[in-house]
């Protein structure tokens, strides 16, 4: 593992002062309210024109980080002497500094990585060629939209022995800054998505951009690109070899010249799929459904395309499988419900001309037959003269059908004049408009919100859905991040964490909270069943992921998913054999019973065990030996709980010694990091405490509640006295009048029957109001009597801040998990950062 004394002969740099305490560098370190591993964390002080890291260093300091890289000229604030036990590297150039050791990083491992540049599309092409390769790699992606000179060293870094495949995406902004990028991705293979007219300002013609992001492929083997960018394949062909030219077009002559491996034929096109047609010399032609029709996914799906139609071992009919499954990637045109039957088409990530086309390409395929309506910021980095490039946008919409335009910001409003024609209002920023916002001006239309980043447009996205009726599940992540360094904190150097996320990860969506978890780099993931692994795989989630409840049928999907299986059982581990000698099977994990009494092996049983791992230790690896304990959250029994892991210290050594080789030890669960500190081995198992629940009682406002369950009010009505409410008569008005909002969640959306007829309460305008009558499949009763102000519309809070999870479970005689794991998928999620 790299030491911070090691840096100064990897990275350059001089080193004052060294640490006190020598840690392994596991992460690298720049937001100063991210720290979750501060002993092993290296942070890199950037200055930028608005911002200076060296502020936040006494901040870091006493957060724990001992390992900082710092700029010369930028004295530590209090000097050296105010840090006592850190480590310090002066260097010229921080960033500069990051990246070099970024590609030192990525120098230690030999595998094929992917480098993804263009003006368009990086960001879905990376996450679908993961999604499509996840069922025979394991691959580590850039996060999110991570090309940036710093995002990129950040996503490399992610790099371990365990992948198979690298998938790293590169934006630039002006020269000079490609060849910094690509020494830190060292690409084998090269993806070009298009040119647009994104930073445009940073270059002096299109041939300068293209050129400047075709450095990033001058050591790959094969480029994949459209031919049909003329700019792209010019600059291909002048900069790359011929055999590292992977083309497809559309059009024949191109392909009939050999300036193309690939011709696509679009032979049907409808709302929702593409069916199309790659021929390729001297094979035989292939036809393939996209289920997808607007033109920027198909040209995104087709880059993808032409990578599997080269990687070994791939069958048509298998790659047309895949492509059925491609999920959108929910990070820009975004459909969203609206006020007054209004829909939002939400791209509010960035706008350029370019990215504006693509979109009103997608407004105009929409298929519902409602006016259109265009709320859009200044269109930044054109590089065109301002009355140019609103001529040019005035003349795009017509073809959308936009009927008016909503205009924010001073370069669209100067010029108005070039919109007329068109039903127009024009602001000069996002909060002017949000003042004057009437959610009466929008009924029953289609909005696209397309802005710059800078303009905040997720503002409007919010107001255009305030009132919207519906039951959703909101999801923090941030406060997810926060419970998840609560216990890192806990975790002795050197101990790794698993994180359970079957159940839909307690409710919250598995495949969000296992992206979060990749990226904040946990060791191992935890689900039920071999199908929940499946789902994750196929998303690109490459972390090692332990199945708990294999079947026997399951061996052949885990071991093409690359999944691990816990064996409990003499029985499973006999089908588990039998499955190795067909072909090797991943890692396997060995249930210990201590006490639990429900799976596992006894004590009595390691003597067999371990003769049956002996005979068979190199057919089959073993990854660990865990157990669970009965009561680690109950202090009354905490003499068990200790016995548990004596019991568990007595067999794992036994099996380690048949096996010939150590393997991992877990046991403890939530309550157990932070009850048991001195029985963290190699690895804890995290649950229910990752989601907001505090399950020890030790510390309950330590964490953050991460899922709030929400719905609206559907009406209010007067019950008069004497009156009843809901099936079985039981909610009744006795002496006097009551006032009953109706709400729009019931039992098949997960809320508990247990809560009717008073037992539950909700919030109301931040009151609690109690149940009335019985709660029904899909709504409920509430006694608003006492909060006047209640109205139709009004949202509800079933729990969340200021109604926790374990008092309600409490009150129903259940467990916070029940409640969380309860909550039906048919409940929208929405995942929020603050």
């Amino acid at each position: 593992m790299l030491q911070f004394s090691d840096l100064p002969a990897l990275i350059g740099g001089i080193s004052p002062q060294q640490p006190a305490v020598a840690v392994a560098i596991e992460r690298l370190l720049l937001d100063s309210r991210r720290v979750e591993t501060p002993a092993a964390s290296l942070f890199f002080a950037l200055r930028g024109p608005q911002h200076d890291g060296h502020r936040y260093l006494p901040e870091l300091y006493r957060a724990g980080v001992r390992q900082f890289v710092v700029e010369a000229g930028a004295a530590p604030p209090g000097g050296l002497a105010a840090y006592p036990e850190a480590g310090f590297l002066v260097v010229d150039d921080v960033l500069a500094t990051l990246q070099t050791l970024a590609a030192h990083h990525r120098r230690q491992f030999r595998l094929p990585v992917f480098g993804i540049t263009g003006s368009n599309g990086k960001t879905i092409v990376k996450e679908w060629l993961a999604q499509l390769l996840s069922p025979d790699e394991l691959v580590c992606k850039s996060p999110r939209s991570y090309n940036s000179q710093v995002g990129v060293p950040l996503s490399v870094w992610e790099l371990s022995g365990r992948h198979t495949l690298g998938i790293f995406e590169a934006g630039i902004s002006e020269p000079g800054e490609m060849v910094r990028l690509a020494e830190v991705i060292q690409p084998t293979l090269g993806i070009f998505t298009n040119l647009g007219t994104a930073h445009d300002a940073g270059f002096a013609s299109s041939e300068e951009k293209v050129a400047e992001k075709m450095r990033l492929f001058e050591h790959v083997d094969t480029v994949f690109y459209c031919a049909d960018h003329p700019l792209v394949h010019a600059a291909a062909a002048q900069q790359l070899p011929p055999a590292a030219r992977a083309a497809w077009t559309r059009h024949r002559a191109t392909y009939a010249a050999g300036e193309a491996r690939w011709l696509v034929s679009i032979e049907e096109s409808s709302a929702d799929r593409t069916v199309l047609r790659m021929e390729e010399a001297a094979a035989p032609p292939h036809t393939f459904t996209l289920p997808f029709a607007d033109a920027p996914s198909v040209e995104n799906a087709l880059h993808c395309l032409a990578v599997l139609l080269s990687w070994p071992a791939l069958e048509p009919a298998e790659i047309q499988r895949r492509l059925a499954r491609l999920q959108p990637v929910a990070m820009r045109l975004e459909m969203k419900q609206a006020l007054n039957e209004c829909y939002v088409l939400d791209d509010t990530y960035n706008n350029d001309l370019a990215g504006l086309r693509l979109a009103l390409d997608a407004l105009a395929r929409q298929p519902r037959r409602l006016p259109r309506t265009l709320i859009l910021s200044d269109v930044l980095e054109s590089g065109l003269p301002e009355a140019d490039l609103y001529a040019r946008v005035a003349a795009l919409l017509p073809a959308s059908g936009v009927a008016r335009l909503i205009g924010i910001g001073p370069g669209i409003s100067a010029h108005h004049q070039a919109f007329a024609g068109l039903q127009t209002q024009f602001y000069p920023d996002t909060p002017a408009f949000l003042a004057a916002f009437r959610p009466d001006d929008f009924r029953r239309e289609l909005l696209l919100v397309k802005g710059a980043r800078r303009y905040g447009f997720e503002r409007i996205v919010a107001a255009l859905q305030q009132k919207i009726h519906g039951t959703v599940l909101e999801v923090n992540l941030d406060a997810l991040v926060h419970n998840l360094n609560f216990y890192r904190r806990r975790l002795q150097p050197g101990v790794k964490l698993m994180v359970m996320v079957k159940a839909f990860a307690y409710g919250s969506s598995s495949m969000e909270v296992a992206n979060l978890l990749q990226f904040h780099r946990v060791d191992y993931l935890a689900v039920a069943y071999a199908d929940e692994g499946v789902d994750l795989r196929r998303q690109g989630i490459s972390l090692p992921i332990m199945v708990m409840n294999p079947a026997p049928d399951s061996f052949d999907t885990l071991r093409q998913y690359h999944l691990e299986p816990e064996i409990y059982s003499f029985e499973l581990l006999h089908a588990c054999l039998a499955a190795a000698r067909q072909a090797p099977l991943p890692p396997v994990h060995l249930k210990l019973d201590t006490g639990m009494r429900r799976l596992g092996f006894g004590e009595e049983d390691v003597p067999e065990l371990g003769a049956l791992l002996h005979a068979n230790a190199a057919l089959l690896p073993v990854a660990s030996a865990l157990t669970h304990l009965a009561s680690a959250d109950e202090p009354g029994h905490d003499a068990f709980s200790r016995g548990q892991l004596a019991a568990f210290a007595r067999m794992v050594p036994r099996l380690e010694y048949a096996l010939g080789y150590p393997i991992l030890r877990h046991a403890l669960n939530s309550a157990g990091i932070v009850r048991f500190p001195e029985a963290q081995p190699d690895m804890v198992r995290l649950g229910i405490g990752l989601y907001g629940v505090e399950a020890s009682g030790q510390e309950p406002d330590a964490l953050r509640p991460v899922s709030t369950l929400r719905t609206t009010i559907s009406q209010v009505k007067t019950l008069p006295a004497g009156h009843t409410v809901g099936y079985g008569r039981r909610g009744e008005a006795t002496a006097h009048d009551r006032r009953i909002a109706t709400l729009a969640i019931g039992y098949a959306d997960g809320y508990d029957r247990r809560f009717g007829n008073g037992v539950g309460e909700v919030l109301v305008r931040g009151q609690r109001a109690p149940l009335v009558g019985n709660v029904c499949m899909d709504m409920c009763m509430v006694d608003v009597t006492n909060i006047a102000a209640a109205r139709a519309g009004d949202e509800v809070v079933l729990f969340g801040e200021g109604l926790p999870l374990i008092e309600l479970a409490t009150r129903i005689g259940t467990i916070a998990y029940e409640l969380l794991t309860n909550v039906s998928e048919r409940v929208k999620r929405i995942f929020v950062a603050e």
